[in-house]
């Protein structure tokens, strides 16, 4: 057992219960996202329950086997580092968009020309890698976390206009769930305060029951067990020119994998040289969005859910989240715990996350700190990051009347933000060193 704020090593011995206890705190705190995400698609396309139940199904036992991948290893796929894996938020919108302008097979389609995309584009984006210095991971962790902390504090309030926005008893749940979140981790010490987001999101829950905001009476109803289609919308058309949109996406999405892996592997300590591990996590993703694919769901990819699980548990064991991955295949195939998972209150979950979602920004404020933001390059690399980042995450719409193209790569602040970083870093450091060449000349 650890002591308070000490870490939990890879390879220390933890009791089955306790790696059992950290496996479903993940998982309760991942699980809002594949549910979110199925959720968008099939009412944006008009879903029959069946069909829904069975990509959510897929989606769950994808985020198991993806997890259980990424934190064990195979060969030369996988981090092995505490990952799970979940349907990314901006591959949902846009393979609903592909899904819209022509149809769902064409949508499933692009997702798997993207999973082997992934292998043409890996060779060359490693040459890229030494452009991603922490300075730059930072920057992009933070914007990852103004944009989830957006996103899910959206779904606490619903859609600005509506009769029935920010609801008080939502924000209430919210907040309450917050709240908790923190006594645990303020009152408590050893694996106690490791489980503080599992038991905010119990105590959450408990206090929607006992105001009349939680439903589980729909677990009781439904078949048992349940096992994903193979091509649940016929077989995938293969239409280049509608892919090209995830195309794109995929090489931000290395990107982002790319921060990821840096982040997880200094906070857990990692001796693995990342820029050999960060290849294997974008393969991992690559297998998991192509299986994906041919059940129907979009991308499955690496969850920057796990930099803020990890750091706010300071669990940093790859084992819990392999065991976590087996959780969610399990949910997966026992329907009643999909039903389950479903029932859980919106508002207790979004809270949890929302939390956790801003512990990445914390995480990315801590590696952009270390560099002297006084020097030039470093100011205006951040500002201008900030700037590209922010304002299409605060003011969406901000490039509606655009092309598709110039929507695509500036309107995902998080692209934007981080491509905007690296470009202004770099050409700060090659006119420094351009100065002193000069100077020594």
């Amino acid at each position: 057992m650890s002591q308070a704020g000490s870490a939990v090593s890879d390879n220390e011995a933890l009791s089955w219960h306790t790696r059992l206890l950290l496996a479903v705190q993940h998982v309760l705190v991942v699980a809002a996202t594949p549910i979110t995400a199925v959720f968008l698609i099939a009412r944006a396309l008009h879903f029959s329950e069946a069909v829904t139940t069975s990509v959510l199904s897929a989606t769950f036992l994808m985020c198991g086997l993806g997890a259980i991948v990424q934190s064990l290893g195979i060969g030369s796929i996988g981090a092995r580092l505490p990952f799970i894996m979940v349907p990314g938020g901006a591959p949902i919108a846009i393979f609903v968009a592909i899904a819209l302008q022509t149809d769902i097979q064409t949508a499933v389609g692009a997702v798997i020309l993207t999973s082997l995309f992934y292998f043409i584009a890996l060779p060359v984006f490693r040459r890229c890698l030494h452009h991603f210095p922490p300075f730059i991971i930072g920057i992009m962790l933070l914007l990852v976390s103004v944009n989830l902390i957006r996103l899910y504090g959206g779904l606490i309030t619903g859609q600005p206009g509506s009769p029935h926005f920010a609801p008080p008893d939502s924000i209430a749940l919210a907040l309450g769930t917050i709240l908790i979140t923190l006594i645990f981790a303020l009152a408590f010490t050893g694996i106690l305060r490791q489980l503080s987001v599992l038991f905010g999101l119990l105590g959450g829950t408990l206090l929607a029951i006992a105001a009349g905001s939680a439903d589980f009476s729909a677990v009781s109803h439904g078949p048992w067990f349940s096992a994903p289609q193979l091509f649940p919308f016929g077989w995938p058309v293969f239409n280049l020119s509608a892919s090209l949109p995830l195309l794109i996406y995929a090489v931000i999405s290395m990107a982002e994998a790319a921060g990821q892996t840096i982040a997880t592997a200094e906070i857990v300590g990692s001796t693995q040289d990342v820029h050999k591990t960060i290849p294997r996590t974008i393969l991992g993703d690559a297998i998991m969005s192509l299986l994906g694919g041919m059940f129907g769901t979009s991308l499955i990819i690496t969850s920057g859910e796990n930099i803020g699980v990890v750091r706010t548990t300071n669990v940093k064991s790859r084992h819990v989240t392999a065991i976590a991955g087996a959780l969610l295949i399990l949910i997966a195939l026992f329907s009643p715990l999909v039903r389950l998972a479903i029932c859980l209150p919106g508002p207790v979950v979004c809270g949890t996350a929302v939390i956790v979602f801003s512990i990445i920004g914390v995480i990315g404020i801590d590696m952009i700190a270390r560099e002297p933001l006084h020097a030039p390059g470093k100011t205006y690399a951040l500002a201008a990051g900030l700037v590209m980042g922010m304002l299409p995450i605060l003011v969406p719409g901000l490039y509606q009347n655009f092309p598709a193209l110039v929507q695509m790569i500036f309107g995902n602040g998080m692209a934007a933000g981080t491509l905007t970083a690296i470009i202004v870093n770099s050409l700060f450091l090659f006119g420094e060193k351009r100065i002193s060449l000069r100077e020594k000349s």
